[in-house]
């Protein structure tokens, strides 16, 4: 039987997910304590199913955790710059570990609320896994932020559980003008709309 100190090295050992992501074999590594540690979860797996992207998009991905959207689409979009940002520092020190295990060069991972320490930057994607309680009042200036980052002609991608399919239809008509729902899943709902 392990001693409480084994177990405890144990648990502090790193996780690791190997993983084909749109064709991508990637690998990435996680911890206790951020989102869907042992596993690409549900909702990431079914969104990067429904992402176009040309190959030289800017990304910013949004609440990345320890980094496989924003990886897989860095990896899909050679030609671009993908930022990922979290508030969650310890997901954002996963994120910077695993670019560089992945070998990637045009990503890169930062602390931020939403936008809020990333300037004036701009971007032909945005895209998000939100998170279930998010909370109107982040939504709205999230959505607001995203307008006004995003360039003419730019994309906002959302995965959110089904629960939150009319909320964010009435918010992407009210900040974008259109909403298009991509897929309803049996738990998840992938929606995009478009800065006209």
């Amino acid at each position: 039987m392990m001693d409480n100190d084994d177990y405890l090295k144990q648990l502090r050992k790193d996780l690791v997910i190997q993983e084909t992501l749109c064709e991508q074999p990637l690998t990435f590594h996680s911890t206790w304590g951020i989102f869907s540690p042992r596993e690409i979860d549900e909702g990431t797996r079914l969104l990067l199913k429904y992402v176009e992207i040309n190959d030289a998009a800017d990304i910013f991905d949004l609440g990345c955790g320890y980094g496989p959207i924003g990886i897989t689409l860095a990896k899909l979009a050679p030609e671009g710059r993908t930022l990922m940002v979290d508030k969650d520092f310890v997901a954002v020190e996963y994120a910077k570990k695993n670019i560089a295990l992945n070998q990637l060069n045009n990503c890169e991972a930062m602390l931020s609320n939403g936008f809020e320490h990333i300037g004036n930057r701009q971007f032909d994607v945005v895209i998000s896994n939100v998170p279930a309680k998010v909370g109107k009042e982040m939504m709205h200036i999230i959505l607001s932020d995203a307008h006004r980052h995003l360039r003419p002609g730019g994309q906002i991608y959302v995965v959110t559980i089904n629960g939150l399919r009319d909320y964010i239809k009435r918010n992407f008509k009210e900040f974008f003008g259109n909403y298009d729902k991509l897929k309803q899943g049996t738990n998840y709902t992938v929606a995009k709309a478009v800065k006209e």
